[in-house]
């Protein structure tokens, strides 16, 4: 057995004016909704807007669109080595020396893995590969030795 589904026939469309709408019915729903949630709440919002309320909305909505641009910034991605990291992450200022060998961050994979592992990239390459999990327990080879003079 096969259903056929056949779309409704189209109906005519009504006529929405004020003339079809019920005056009283509209007034009682405005009296119900004024009574139980104040008479805020069917007043027309531009019954209370002046130019002095126009100009602090329009302030505040620059002020609103120049934080979230500088927040989109700070979370745009980077792609750094096959690794995408947020351009927060790659603000230099912060960053001090490696602690590991002492040595001040030069190049962007620095930065990604003092993010990750806390350590330059060559440190990366000499005592992490491989040893992840270690590394992440916290051990750290001897200091004294790994200072660059």
């Amino acid at each position: 057995m096969v259903l056929l589904l056949v779309p409704p026939a189209p109906t005519e469309p009504t006529k929405c004016s004020m003339k079809n709408k019920d005056l009283n019915h509209i007034a009682a729903v405005e009296k119900a909704i004024s009574e139980k949630y104040g008479e805020e709440a069917v007043i027309n919002p531009r019954a209370n807007w002046d130019e002095e309320k126009e100009k602090e909305y329009l302030k505040q909505m620059k002020e609103f669109y120049k934080k979230n641009n500088k927040q989109k910034e700070h979370q745009e991605k980077v792609d750094i080595g096959g690794i995408k990291i947020s351009k927060k992450f790659l603000n230099r200022d912060k960053i001090k020396a490696c602690p590991v060998c002492d040595r001040l961050p030069k190049i962007a994979k620095d930065d990604v893995c003092f993010v990750k592992y806390d350590c330059c990239y060559s440190c990366y390459e000499r005592y992490v590969i491989g040893r992840e999990e270690r590394w992440f327990d916290g051990w750290r080879p001897n200091h004294e030795r790994n200072k660059k003079n």
